[in-house]
């Protein structure tokens, strides 16, 4: 790659992490200490912002800037939120009903609203005063204004490709890295360009792929736990690499206990890709409703609504100790988690980099 094109990205690899190593953002599986935690360890921790309002952000910034010197990387969805379809919710809880009557819950008791909400002029103005080193981006990229107000203060821009299409579709809209997604990810797919999942490639082909048509830092995620992985992946051209599952089991996520419980069982020998609690594919590990289902449904509305019915279902089912309708997210590789502290996870991580 052009050595001009690198700067200034690539100076942030080299220099201002101490691993090439970045925490993928898991919305409802971590809060900032754990992205404290991998920032003071070397990588690059990160506060996924999707699910936050603008003053959670900005109260989740306050705190670790106050904790950490270290750089950190806040995430936002760029998804273009759907109109409500009466019709298209009518026809989902109806294929629901079955579990609604089995909990014993009231379908029309489902609550209005999505949890999801994409980046907007208030979360730019939520994070301006605590310029953070790196903005990412789910499903594309924002505004181009937005995208210039960040690099103003010297922020750095990233976005999720899944295709070589969308590498080159960030790179010419002013990102300074993009991630590479395969495949065997873990939680949303960040495609934008497409939604044929047929397009999807494996980590270490769409890592070779990228590499190849687009000048800037890639940084791998998929299917990524061992320091194997990570060093088989920098051989093929990545700049670093983007860990999710592997940092489910840490004493500072906050994976919830029944999804702690599941990752330590034979269920993470099955995964797959879902639109069933969001509306949108995303992989998690083989529950009820998605052996029940199937687990993509053409009668899921589309992201983020779906979610609006599964809630009442997963919190039922939970309080009896079911994941039955819980999203377990993870990557392919989640039977390889190992259940130790952040610093310690990536110490045993980079030790042969």
């Amino acid at each position: 790659m052009p050595t001009s094109v690198l700067q200034p990205s690539a100076a942030f690899l080299q220099k201002m992490l101490r691993f090439p190593l970045w925490q993928a953002p898991m919305a409802g599986s971590q809060d900032s200490v754990l992205a404290i935690a991998v920032s003071d360890a070397g990588g690059l921790g990160a506060i996924p912002c999707a699910m936050l309002s603008p003053e959670q952000v900005r109260s989740a910034l306050a705190l670790v800037k106050e904790k950490t010197k270290r750089p950190v990387n806040v995430n936002f969805f760029c998804h273009n939120p759907p109109e409500s379809n009466e019709t298209e919710q009518a026809a989902w809880l109806e294929a629901l009903q079955p579990y609604y009557a089995e909990m014993g819950l009231d379908p029309l008791a489902v609550p209005a609203g999505s949890g999801r909400q994409p980046f907007s002029e208030a979360y730019l103005e939520a994070i301006r005063p605590y310029q953070p080193e790196v903005v990412s981006f789910h499903f594309g990229l924002p505004d181009q204004a937005l995208i210039a107000e960040i690099k103003a203060w010297g922020g750095l821009i990233a976005s999720t490709a899944t295709t070589v299409e969308e590498g080159i579709w960030l790179q010419e809209r002013g990102a300074d890295f993009v991630i590479a997604q395969g495949l065997e990810a873990g939680g949303h797919r960040g495609h934008f360009l497409t939604a044929d999942l047929e397009c999807q490639l494996p980590v270490r082909f769409l890592v070779t792929e990228l590499v190849s048509k687009v000048d800037l830092p890639m940084i791998a995620a998929g299917g990524i736990a061992t320091g194997d992985d990570i060093a088989e992946l920098l051989s093929l051209g990545a700049s670093a690499v983007q860990l999710g599952t592997a940092f489910l089991l840490t004493p500072e996520a906050k994976t919830t206990d029944l999804h702690r419980q599941a990752l330590k069982s034979d269920l993470v020998d099955k995964t797959s890709v879902t639109n069933l609690f969001s509306g949108r594919p995303a992989r998690g590990m083989v529950n009820r409703l998605m052996e029940e289902l199937g687990p993509i449904s053409p009668q899921a509305p589309a992201f983020p609504l779906a979610s609006q019915a599964i809630a009442p279902l997963r919190a039922a089912a939970e309080q009896q100790g079911r994941w039955d309708f819980s999203p377990l997210w993870c990557g392919e590789s989640a039977g390889k988690c190992r259940e130790l502290p952040v610093a310690e996870l990536i110490h045993w991580l980079t030790a042969k980099l």
